[in-house]
């Protein structure tokens, strides 16, 4: 079976693509060779393929991956990227009890030896989430991120003792059926060469 197939790609034109990326697939290896590919084969191009993820998905984490197909469209999407004009939205099923139905994580985080730390000299990380969905001790939640940091929204629902399911590098003690239940299902951003809005869906988790 192949990484990517239709069913996979969730924007396509001259200058993006967009794919939902499975859980357990590195972005910048895996998923990046299969989608060079699929363009290669798509429109029979010879010779290397420019393709360029703007945005990196956690290796456990699945969703939405948005490559970039020419120069001009990466250096572009970059900027909206550091001037946080891009929204990303995600789904997360955690384990414990949130402290309200809705509300904001702020954190100060540093990171090394492949996970973050919350730590006051760190970078300030801001997390705005809404409970969707509760059955037992499973919560779904919608989450909207401010700032971009490393693990962030792992290690934000971690530091307050409701880990992502399956992640339990942050504190999980239940397993998930593949990687952990993280899943980027919207990103809002301005089209690189058109200007136009683009939102770019996928289905979320349900309980």
């Amino acid at each position: 079976m192949k990484l990517l197939d239709k069913e996979s790609i969730v924007f396509l034109d001259n200058h993006l693509l967009a794919v939902d990326k499975p859980a357990m697939v590195e972005t910048q290896g895996e998923l990046l060779t299969a989608a060079k590919q699929w363009i290669k084969d798509r429109f029979k191009k010879p010779g290397a393929v420019f393709l360029e993820p703007i945005h990196r998905l956690d290796k456990p984490a699945c969703g939405i991956v948005l490559f970039a197909r020419t120069s001009k469209a990466l250096s572009r999407l970059q900027e909206e990227m550091r001037e946080r004009r891009i929204k990303k939205t995600y789904h997360a099923i955690i384990e414990g009890t949130l402290p309200a139905k809705e509300g904001t994580l702020r954190h100060h985080l540093t990171h090394g030896e492949f996970r973050a730390h919350v730590d006051a000299k760190g970078k300030e990380a801001i997390l705005h989430y809404s409970v969707i969905e509760k059955k037992g001790n499973k919560t779904l939640i919608e989450i909207s991120l401010e700032t971009g940091r490393y693990h962030q929204i792992r290690a934000q629902l971690g530091a307050i003792k409701c880990p992502i399911l399956g992640d339990k590098k942050y504190g999980s003690h239940t397993d998930y059926s593949s990687g952990i239940a993280l899943r980027h299902v919207c990103m809002e951003l301005e089209h690189p060469v058109t200007k136009q809005p683009l939102s770019l869906k996928i289905k979320g988790f349900s309980l």
